[in-house]
């Protein structure tokens, strides 16, 4: 009997100690799946570049995150190339795509003399936006959800301290590290570009008016603007380019400050409507107002993608540590100003269906 008993209680304990590694499964599965949940899946990772070449690199590693979309790859391409052959610094680039785009850039990584560069693919799961970004049924595919990206940093460089986020439209033409050792204030997440006071708009865009200021984005007939008490002609910035503290980042929990001014606009439509069209920087603003760092403006000289771009010298746009084509005119339709300054850092696509893209662009552009 007391055998009986013996093996019974045994059984008893083996069942609750399976049911609770079941549950503790469970649990760290839940863990790893929180953890990232965005659909930003790694998918490639070339762990060093050959020996010799990691020679010649600094030890400083640094984290770049770019978005390359199939229709734009060309320019993400030219970006990487051009910070890469500026810096003796050991880059990594976070390259953030759609799933379609993947064996097309890692064949143009692999094909080219980009073959050395350091990168992790990461593949972007559109269905992360579905509730916080409102979609015109007849513009659906205007909607470009890798815009998106650079509100999820540090689920893309979970291990990075810092990292710098870039748009496709840019060339470096100086040394990456400058920007990375930006200095950003104590408490502050991102050190952006201001538009009305920075180098650029002194020289191109003088008397741009509201435009470039807080109103130009928002809709400050709506009370949930108003409420928050920010003053509708405070200078705007640009977030095609900035440095982030990523620790503070997290702290603040950044991320879910997006989110939510990105559902309220759904709901409340926030946004204005009348001068900048775009849907990615409200949040950023209102989520960084006057708690933000300045980057040195000759980091972020923009504007060459719009008539504004003509008024630039050809010693200012030299001296210009990053140019931006930001605007309706991209380099790679090669009616925008400058262009030829980015032809320099592309390097050709081995499908050749960039070149195809391309020339649907310039004919576009044309009209």
């Amino acid at each position: 009997v007391n055998i009986s008993i013996l093996i019974v209680a045994v059984v008893i304990f083996l069942l609750v100690l399976h049911h609770n590694f079941l549950g503790l499964s469970d649990f760290l599965k839940r863990e790893l799946s929180d953890s990232n949940p965005l659909g930003l899946q790694p998918i490639d990772f070339i762990p060093a570049a050959p020996q010799r070449l990691a020679d010649e690199r600094n030890e400083e590693e640094i984290s770049v995150v770019i978005a390359a979309s199939d229709e734009r790859l060309g320019g993400a391409i030219a970006a990487m190339n051009s910070i890469y052959r500026h810096t003796r610094s050991n880059v990594i680039f976070h390259i953030v795509t759609l799933n379609d785009t993947v064996d097309h850039l890692r064949l143009w990584l692999s094909n080219t003399a980009l073959k050395n560069l350091r990168y992790r693919i990461l593949d972007f799961d559109p269905r992360v936006l579905e509730g916080k970004v409102q979609v015109d049924p007849q513009k659906a595919d205007t909607l470009k959800p890798l815009t998106f990206a650079r509100f999820y940093l540090p689920s893309l460089v979970p291990h990075a301290e810092k990292a710098i986020y870039v748009d496709d439209d840019v060339i470096v033409q100086d040394d990456i590290l400058e920007l990375y050792n930006t200095p950003l204030k104590p408490g502050h997440a991102a050190a952006f570009s201001d538009d009305c006071d920075s180098t650029t708009n002194k020289v191109a865009v003088r008397g741009a008016g509201n435009q470039y200021n807080y109103i130009g984005f928002l809709d400050y007939k709506k009370e949930t603007i108003r409420k928050l008490a920010m003053k509708a002609n405070t200078c705007s910035f640009n977030p095609g380019v900035f440095v982030a503290n990523l620790t503070e980042w997290k702290l603040q929990n950044i991320t879910k400050q997006l989110e939510k001014w990105m559902a309220l606009n759904v709901v409340e439509e926030l946004y204005s409507r009348t001068l900048a069209g775009s849907i990615t920087t409200p949040p950023l603003l209102i989520v960084f107002y006057k708690h933000h760092s300045s980057i040195d403006p000759m980091w972020n000289v923009r504007h060459l993608g719009s008539s504004a771009g003509k008024r630039y010298s050809p010693q200012f746009v030299k001296a210009a540590k990053l140019l931006h084509w930001n605007g309706h005119f991209k380099p790679w339709g090669r009616t925008a100003s400058y262009a030829e300054v980015w032809e320099k850092w592309y390097v050709p696509d081995p499908t050749g269906k960039f070149s195809l893209i391309r020339r649907h662009a310039e004919a576009y552009e044309a009209k």
